[in-house]
Formats: structure tokens, C-alpha cells, sequence
């Protein structure tokens, strides 16, 4: 199995939850609570230069809401958002948590920090 990189998102899947995410993100961003959605979308699609540093890494990505995130890993307590690394058939690890998410003011810091983490694990 290939190495799998999981965005989890703070926010519901559907439409509705995704359409209030879009107006919460416009009309008051500082308490929207997916640090993780902020800096890599905009109102209402990924960021073209966030699209770009994903597809120029060799692992699978996998795009998770927190309710699809729970239904597919039940039972895996993981503050959200976060960024998960798979390996094989194990569980997936935290990456970058979302205390670090929180605190990441743009995306360029948090491409580098992605790369990072990424060339710091054991192959």
C-alpha cells in the first residue's frame, strides 16, 4: 500500500456545512475554527500554489471531513484539523497537529513545515 497523506478538516462534510464553513470564512475568519481549510482554501476552492505542493509529493492524499474522518477511523481520538501520515496498512500518525495548524500564519510556512515533517521521517 502506498504511503497516504490525510487532511482532516475541522468542519462537516455536505452541502450545507460547507456552504456555512464558506460565509462563516468570509464574514468572521478569526473565529472560524478549521485552521487547516483557512489557509489552504479560499471561499470556496483549494489554493492554487496548496494544489500544486501536494501534487509534487509521492504520497496518496486523502481529503477528510471530522465526520468522515470518524466514521472511517472510529475510535482514533485526534484533535482537529490535522495533517496525517499513513504508512501501509497501519494507523495513521499526527503530522502536524492541530496546535501547529493554529498557530501557522500562511501557507508558504505551512508547505515548508509539511516538507519538513515529511523528509524527518524514517524511510
Amino acid at each position: 500500500m502506498q504511503d497516504e497523506l490525510i487532511m482532516v478538516y475541522n468542519a462537516d462534510g455536505g452541502i450545507f456545512s460547507v456552504v456555512s464553513d464558506a460565509v462563516h470564512k468570509l464574514v468572521s475568519p478569526q473565529t472560524y475554527a478549521c485552521s487547516l481549510c483557512a489557509v489552504t482554501y479560499g471561499a470556496v476552492s483549494m489554493r492554487s500554489d496548496w494544489r500544486v505542493a501536494l501534487e509534487a509529493l509521492p504520497q496518496r492524499k486523502v481529503f477528510l471531513h471530522r465526520d468522515e474522518f470518524a466514521r472511517t477511523w472510529p475510535g482514533l481520538d485526534i484533535a482537529l484539523p490535522a495533517i496525517l501520515l499513513r504508512r501501509s496498512d497501519a494507523a495513521p500518525m499526527v503530522l502536524i497537529g492541530r496546535d501547529e495548524l493554529n498557530r501557522i500564519g500562511n501557507l508558504d510556512a505551512l508547505i515548508a513545515l509539511l516538507r519538513q515533517r515529511l523528509e524527518d521521517q524514517p524511510q
